[in-house]
């Protein structure tokens, strides 16, 4: 991943990426952005990020580098696929995120 030192926007920290001074982690955004979402829903959906000029700002942070954020992405799944195999969900479970994921889609 790019050095995150050099971005007002990105705090690197207990091995992640994450929006300067949230809780909020790089790959939401990215992801958020990917599947269509405008900055101002973004912003909407998360307000602890605290300013659309800070979503802008991640998200130029994510253009300028975009083989290094596929990179840190691919492997976030990749550690994501480790943890689900070590603590599998139940099926019930899993199909109530699926439900959920889906509603917040459709009113985002």
């Amino acid at each position: 991943m790019p050095d995150a030192q050099d971005s007002p926007y990105i705090d690197v920290r207990e091995g992640g990426y994450y929006v300067a001074g949230t809780r909020i982690s790089l790959d939401i955004v990215v992801r958020d952005f990917q599947a269509g979402m405008s900055p101002e829903a973004i912003l909407e959906n998360y307000p602890s990020i605290g300013s659309l000029a800070k979503v802008y700002g991640t998200l130029t942070f994510i253009l300028e580098h975009p083989m290094e954020v596929d990179a840190y992405l691919r492997d976030q799944d990749r550690l994501w696929e480790e943890l689900q195999k070590q603590h599998p969900m139940p099926e019930d479970a899993v199909q109530r995120f699926y439900r959920a994921r889906e509603l917040f889609r459709k009113s985002a």
